[in-house]
């Protein structure tokens, strides 16, 4: 398994709550800083709902990228669904909860599934994307950092252990924030 690309991104206007996002994520060139709370030069606007220690690193993957390429019938760009990173080889629903990663010189570990949000639906331009986003259960996976180090396009992926204690695929933690939110699939579509 590899890394395909490495995105950042820097403020945009949307019509976000604040006015601007940083879902727009671009492919860099060259090593890229993985810190605790994210990468070098990505730039997180809404800190309330994205970011943070749990939420540093956003992973989506190529088989996914396929799937949704078909289904939308037009190729996606890395960066579309404003993940950090996007790897080869690797289907996000069934990566483990606490599964752990090498990624070129950083160690990450799995935290959770992306919930969609009106962010992504107006990033693909679709109003109704939060809940084709949730239908097709493919969410991609945000990771903490236990290791930094720097990270680029072609660095190997190496599975590592699974944290102690936890218990799930990325696809249960998905499916379990809406059995605790059932109206938030048409809500955040709103």
């Amino acid at each position: 398994m590899r890394v395909l690309s490495v995105c950042v991104g820097q403020p945009r206007a949307m019509r976000s709550k604040s006015g601007w996002s940083g879902i727009h994520k671009m492919p860099v060139d060259g090593p890229v800083h993985v810190g605790r709370l994210g990468l070098a030069g990505d730039h997180i606007l809404d800190t309330e709902h994205h970011g943070g220690v749990e939420q540093a690193v956003y992973i989506y993957t190529a088989p996914d990228y396929a799937w949704w390429s078909e289904r939308l019938g037009r190729p996606l760009s890395p960066g579309t669904f404003g993940e950090n990173l996007l790897l080869s080889d690797l289907e996000s629903a069934a990566v483990r909860l606490g599964q752990r990663f090498r990624v070129g010189g950083a160690v990450l570990e799995v935290a959770s599934a992306r919930v969609p949000c009106v962010t992504l639906a107006e990033r693909m331009g679709d109003p109704a994307f939060v809940k084709k986003f949730r239908d097709a259960r493919r969410p991609g996976v945000y990771a903490r950092v236990l290791h930094e180090g720097p990270v680029q396009a072609g660095d190997p992926v190496t599975l590592l252990d699974v944290a102690p204690g936890m218990d799930g695929t990325i696809l249960d933690n998905f499916e379990a924030f809406y059995v605790r939110h059932p109206g938030a699939a048409t809500v955040m579509a709103d």
